[in-house]
């Protein structure tokens, strides 16, 4: 497949969920191109998550071609080009937020030495905020803390492509804003590759570059929309009528998705 560059190119994706012939996703397109920051939004159940897990080589699709930096998922995912940070933080209770950000990268590498691990983790733990708490373990942190220390576990990789799972998902209203900006600044200092899942339109525009809308049955990418706003964002892009109109804009298209499936 030729990807023109793209730095995640997938085409025709169909996914059949195993042992009941249900179609999940069919005639799946996406194209992302390097540093760029895309959200995927859609119903729930739709097959956001699916078609993130296709891209991070977790599932196998059983039509189409996906590339990741020009390779297929799983090798991108064995060199570790890809980070992924699921909805849960799915730390181990028993070891600190150090223990758990240089847990993946001592797993990874297990001729490195441990000194080394933990100082490129203590640095990424500083870099989200959380240098003051590299001590404490998970049931001593908020739940917007235990994110950031899923985050640096999947930083300490450094891969070039960052996949998340609706990661503020669980969290509260003021907290998740506090992780949306917290993501935008990341993104702007490492200019890394970003495919969000989310269920806010809201987050979606305020953090993204462009915004795929996901729906029908089976599920297939209805529209693409390119952002058009400028970095960085902030109280001020709230307030531009553009702002307002692209949350319409995509609003209405998930209502005519929701119409599609009745249809169905």
């Amino acid at each position: 497949m030729a990807t023109d560059g793209a730095h995640i190119a997938a085409s025709g994706i169909a996914v059949v969920l195993s042992g009941r012939d249900q179609t999940i996703l069919q005639g799946v397109d996406l194209r992302v191109e390097r540093g760029a920051f895309v959200s995927l939004i859609g119903p729930s159940g739709c097959g956001k998550s699916t078609l993130l897990k296709v891209l991070a080589g977790l599932i196998e699709p059983m039509a189409g071609a996906v590339q990741v930096s020009g390779l297929p998922p799983r090798e991108a995912a064995r060199r570790r080009l890809i980070g992924f940070v699921f909805q849960e933080a799915n730390l181990l209770p028993w070891k600190t937020s150090l223990d758990n950000a240089s847990f993946l990268l001592e797993t990874a590498e297990p001729g490195r030495p441990r000194r080394e691990c933990r100082e490129r983790a203590r640095e990424i733990l500083t870099l989200v905020g959380l240098d003051h708490a590299v001590d404490k373990r998970p049931s001593q942190l908020s739940g917007g803390m235990r994110q950031r220390v899923a985050i640096a576990r999947a930083l300490a990789l450094e891969p070039e492509i960052l996949l998340m799972d609706e990661p503020f998902g669980a969290l509260d209203a003021i907290t998740r804003d506090e992780m949306g900006d917290l993501l935008l600044e990341l993104w702007e200092r490492t200019r890394k590759t970003v495919v969000l899942v989310t269920h806010s339109i809201h987050e979606a525009v305020l953090l993204s570059g462009e915004v795929h809308v996901m729906g029908g049955r089976p599920a297939r990418i209805l529209q693409g929309l390119p952002i058009g706003l400028g970095y960085p964002r902030d109280e001020k892009c709230l307030a531009d009528p553009a702002f307002r109109a692209l949350e319409l804009r995509l609003r209405q298209s998930l209502l005519e998705g929701r119409s599609r499936v009745r249809r169905a």
